[in-house]
């Protein structure tokens, strides 16, 4: 897709979100049904107690029926594009029961973690077998050191990287904003990379998907009037796995994605230390949080972080075409 094309499923995006997500607000406003916040978070954090969440189901339907729409119109339906919304639908309903169970039932935590990660593991072992079954070969390309065939340890990397980056995200997203403006750069530098690999098909499902974070950010930014949700955080996480596999540029996701890998790294490290020595090393984590407890605005935050995104993801692009 190159010229006006590109504004199409950009433009359903975030048409689909603008004109839903008021009627989803207000529903959740109606019931008064809205996040509970966890009392060991920041102390900033209680006033958010009670906004809608599970905002993730307007923007994921509006991936879905956009990408469905466009990619029947011009024909991209490949084993990608279905795969990629299989691990969309498939992690968002591991997130959405999460929201549910909370929501709904009014239980502090959804599903356990051995419950979601034993979704993660089958969302993996399917993308694989579908893998296989089309072709796709179990190599490997690492910078400096090149291409390494896995045989069926690659079965393995695919799922753990799945279960990875979709928890990354999940970690990633506690302030208002984060998570929709990573994803937007995140998902616009793999809708650049799938043009120049002509996978349209991927490249199409990035910029629904663009559009569709972007839709979801004017609600989303500070004051968020809704949250995404385990969700959307969960289905984003586990998309932009998936998207890695598919163009064969898996290590890329260390870059581009490189505020959830921090993330994810300062989580383990606070938990860590803190068993090992009975000391913390970050104020809280994730990271984020701890940077707001250091007086950094979520604002601040946000836009820190976006920058760090924006300008990992060029030189990712950097790397591979100059």
């Amino acid at each position: 897709m190159i010229g006006v094309e590109l504004l199409i499923p950009l433009s359903l995006g975030i048409a689909f979100v603008f004109m839903v997500m008021p009627l989803f607000i207000g529903y959740f406003k109606m019931k008064k049904m809205g996040q509970a916040i966890r009392e060991e978070g920041p102390e900033g954090h209680l006033a958010k107690s009670g906004t809608p969440t599970m905002g993730g189901v307007v923007f994921l339907t509006s991936i879905l029926l956009t990408s469905l729409i466009v990619g029947a119109w011009q024909k991209e339906m490949s084993f990608s594009f279905w795969s990629s919304l299989f691990i969309m639908f498939l992690y968002g309903l591991l997130g959405f029961l999460d929201d549910f169970i909370k929501v709904f039932k009014k239980r502090n935590l959804g599903l356990n973690s051995k419950q979601k990660l034993i979704g993660q593991i089958v969302g993996g072992i399917i993308l694989y077998t579908v893998m296989k079954s089309n072709g796709m070969t179990d190599e490997l390309y690492i910078p400096v050191i090149g291409t390494i065939n896995l045989g069926v340890l690659y079965g393995v990397f695919a799922i753990i990287w799945l279960v990875g980056f979709s928890n990354a995200v999940n970690l990633t997203d506690g302030i208002d904003g984060l998570v929709s403006g990573l994803g937007m750069i995140s998902f616009g530098t793999y809708a650049i990379i799938a043009y120049k690999q002509e996978q349209y098909a991927i490249q199409l499902i990035c910029l629904a998907t663009v559009g569709a974070l972007f839709g979801f950010l004017l609600f989303n930014k500070k004051p968020a009037k809704i949250f995404m949700g385990d969700v959307g955080s969960l289905a984003l996480g586990g998309m932009l796995a998936t998207i890695s596999i598919l163009l064969h540029q898996e290590w890329t996701l260390l870059l581009i994605g490189l505020v959830y890998v921090v993330e994810t790294i300062s989580v383990i490290l606070q938990v860590a230390s803190f068993k090992l020595t009975g000391k913390r090393i970050f104020k809280m984590s994730p990271i984020h949080h701890h940077f707001e407890l250091s007086g950094w605005s979520e604002w601040k935050i946000d836009i820190v972080f976006w920058t760090v995104g924006l300008v990992m993801s060029l030189v990712t692009l950097g790397i591979l075409y100059y």
